[in-house]
């Protein structure tokens, strides 16, 4: 894949909750701040990263992302966006996002209103990147994302629920998506793994089935070639674990506490533990962005 680095937005999306969608958009969306102006637009009615970051007023806020999408309001994208203390911006959540859901259904090109009102008046003129955290569920606003950024990356966790939300991800959201627009995979990222995988654990299910698949996730690209260098594992190398020869960083992203805990503190990871082993794995994450994909 050749490496470009046009102005790109990119959605993180799985439809499935608890598997640290929010956590990878935020420390996504950090690192690439330090690569140029940054935009990350929480779309998850729930407000985890909004309110994770302090933005907890902006969550509740009479004046919301609703007025933005629909029609008749007054309001601007720009009067929304709120700076923060980490190199993005941060377009707010709202308390009322649901209800501008179940009202974008009904409106025309309600599946593109965060393309023209947010998307395409800002990407590569305010923003060189933008990070969009979406819904854990199919609906108008992670339609809204896809249409707006057609770039995708897939978190995912250990266990056989997280494999079933990749596959309803791109059975009922992406594939059908693509009959109409292109969306492209940048990567699938495994995420919250614990330290051993040398042992036949779910973490280890999980890498192994992500490092072997044959099946394309993108037109003539399987699997496996959208899996990070920080997780792309070779038979030889499993043999290497398997013998305690490969340390960390890879594979991860790795369960580490301090991820939670910068949460509390409404902080990314980078600013609450600078020193923290799994930075670089995000860095690499916003390398793939900038780059339109992951190079090997």
């Amino acid at each position: 894949m050749a490496a470009t680095t046009e102005p790109r937005a990119v959605s993180v999306v799985i439809l499935k909750g608890g598997v640290g969608k929010s956590t990878t958009s935020m420390n996504l969306a950090r690192q690439l701040a330090e690569r140029g102006p940054t935009l990350f637009t929480d779309l998850d009615p729930n407000g985890h990263a909004t309110n994770g970051l302090g933005f907890g007023e902006a969550y509740r806020a009479d004046e919301d992302l609703g007025d933005v999408l629909l029609d008749g309001g007054t309001v601007t994208v720009g009067d929304l966006i709120q700076p923060t203390e980490y190199g993005f911006d941060l377009l707010p959540s709202s308390n009322e996002l649901e209800d501008v859901e179940k009202d974008l259904a009904g409106a025309m090109q309600g599946s593109a209103r965060v393309k023209t009102n947010i998307v395409d008046p800002l990407l590569g003129e305010q923003y060189e990147y933008m990070v969009f955290d979406c819904p854990a569920y199919p609906g108008m606003l992670n339609n809204n994302a896809l249409v707006a950024t057609g770039n995708v990356i897939i978190p995912l966790e250990p266990g056989s629920s997280s494999i079933g939300g990749y596959k309803r991800t791109m059975e009922r959201l992406i594939e059908p998506a693509r009959k109409y627009i292109d969306v492209e995979v940048l990567a699938v990222v495994p995420n919250k793994l614990s330290d051993r995988i040398d042992q036949q654990t779910e973490d280890r299910e999980l890498l192994e089935n992500l490092n072997t698949a044959t099946a394309d996730v993108n037109e003539g690209e399987p699997l496996q070639d959208v899996i990070p260098n920080f997780a792309r594992i070779t038979a030889e190398e499993f043999e290497q674990i398997d013998a305690g020869e490969l340390r960390p960083p890879k594979p991860g992203i790795r369960h580490r506490s301090a991820l939670s805990r910068s949460l509390q503190h409404n902080q990314p990871l980078q600013d609450y533990d600078p020193e923290n082993d799994q930075i670089v794995c995000y860095d690499e994450l916003a390398d793939i962005v900038v780059n339109g994909g992951v190079e090997r």
